[in-house]
């Protein structure tokens, strides 16, 4: 019983330590897709939207410290307890997503009129952030998300039913569990491609064999339980009040957007089906038909609707859908990814919810940059009415292009974030809080 105790503990402990630090990495972007679920469309929970941040802050901290505990033997009832429930409730929100019919249908009342909307499919579920698609390459699908939750389960299962057995560490448990831990935490740094997570765990450890030398079993368990809480918050919230420490996404520095848009020769799009549906006059019976079978002569038939089935997925490029549109609703996309003089883009994904504190240092710098002949332009998903009440009120010497806001929460985890761009090139990007002087950013680009 003991090997497998000390197997099961090495390894849930060391993917939940690395599925957290990778979430806290991008907290921001974990609380989109918290909010993805939240929406009336899919789970129906509304409410939590306003509160996604939180939870999902809560959710990585909670994974980390968990992951230690177990690795630690600290306060095994409670920790079990909540590693089985995080397990399950994984696994069911898994099992929502691979499962979600992205053709269905739900009713709401509206003005007191029934109305029918479609169902939103998060077909992500978020589980590495986006460190899998951008080492990989690609995300866990929705079923192979639920399989790794499942294969978990069956090592969190001996370590809940046995909590009993497992204490606060000997040495000779630590001289086991934790080389073992920095040898499979290497090996997942090495499969992301991001090696900060072993040198974080391997501080903790550090600690915890600190603390464990000055003060006495149980109150070493707490104070143990206190230094990763601070560790893993204290490193969530860097990532939040400035940018990830380490960048996945398609618009990271050193990407360039046009290439990222680009369809590689070869690579074969979505296939659809056509799906109509008609009713039938005299039976009310409902029947689905191609468009090579519809009973377009039978006038006992009267259509429904007509939906698109999707038949066999094709490629995706890691960036769609971007577009970039002047005052006029001119598509100026083109022009600003092919000049050749550096491009700053002040992204402010809402600017109703955009922060105000770093606008002096954005003007000084735009205005800066206007001087030296540099394009200067404010990219949000804001109508214009909201746009120019803004523009107006922080004295913005700047003028608007307007983009899709999902597309701009992923080029900047910041509201507003600074990109420069030269040849459509991703040179840099500030949060808010670091917004550069000018000559920091000419630096850049010489």
């Amino acid at each position: 019983m003991r090997p497998l105790l000390l197997l099961s503990r090495l390894l849930v402990g060391a993917t939940f330590i690395i599925s957290g630090l990778v979430k806290a990495n991008d907290p921001l972007g974990f609380s989109y897709k918290l909010e993805e679920y939240f929406a009336e469309s899919a789970l129906n929970l509304p409410f939590l939207e306003p509160y996604a941040l939180a939870l999902a802050m809560l959710a990585c901290v909670a994974e980390v410290v968990l992951g230690f505990a177990v690795l630690f033997g600290g306060r095994m009832k409670l920790a079990t307890g909540a590693l089985l429930a995080l397990t399950l409730f994984f696994g069911w929100l898994t099992a929502y997503t691979a499962t979600c019919d992205p053709q269905g249908t739900y009713t709401v009342v509206e003005n007191g009129v029934e109305v029918e909307k479609t169902v939103t499919c998060v077909t992500d579920c978020g589980c590495f952030g986006d460190a899998m698609k951008g080492s990989l390459g690609r995300s866990l699908t929705p079923w192979e998300s639920f399989s790794k939750d499942m294969v978990l389960l069956v090592f969190v299962l001996p370590i809940f039913l046995f909590r009993k057995r497992i204490t606060w560490n000997t040495d000779a448990d630590d001289k086991v569990l934790l080389p073992a831990a920095v040898a499979l935490l290497a090996f997942y740094c090495w499969v992301f491609d991001w090696w900060f997570p072993l040198g974080l765990s391997i501080g903790v450890f550090a600690g915890y064999v600190l603390i464990k030398r000055v003060v006495k079993a149980p109150p070493a368990e707490w104070v143990t339980a206190g230094w990763v809480t601070a560790v893993a918050f204290a490193f969530t919230w860097y990532c939040l009040q400035h940018l990830p420490a380490r960048d996945y996404r398609p618009f990271a520095v050193g990407k360039n957007i046009a290439e990222g848009m680009a369809m590689p020769e070869g690579a074969e799009p979505d296939v659809y089906e056509t799906i109509l549906r008609y009713r039938n006059k005299n039976t009310g019976e409902e029947k689905d038909f191609t468009k090579e079978n519809y009973p377009w002569q039978d006038e006992s038939w009267e259509w429904v609707k007509t939906t698109n089935k999707l038949i066999k997925a094709g490629y995706h490029p890691p960036i769609h859908d971007f577009t970039l549109t002047d005052a006029d609703e001119v598509d100026v996309t083109s022009y600003i990814l092919e000049e050749e003089q550096p491009v700053l883009l002040i992204v402010s994904r809402n600017v109703r919810t955009a922060a105000t504190h770093c606008q002096p240092a954005i003007n000084a710098l735009a205005q800066a940059a206007y001087d030296k002949g540099w394009y200067v332009y404010g990219v949000t998903g804001s109508g214009y009415e909201a746009i120019e009440e803004f523009r107006h009120a922080h004295q913005n010497p700047f003028d608007y292009l307007r983009g899709d806001e999902t597309n701009l929460k992923t080029m900047i985890r910041s509201n507003p974030g600074v990109v420069l761009l030269r040849k459509g090139t991703v040179v840099a990007q500030w949060h808010c809080n670091d917004v550069p002087g000018f000559a920091q950013a000419e630096a850049l680009v010489k």
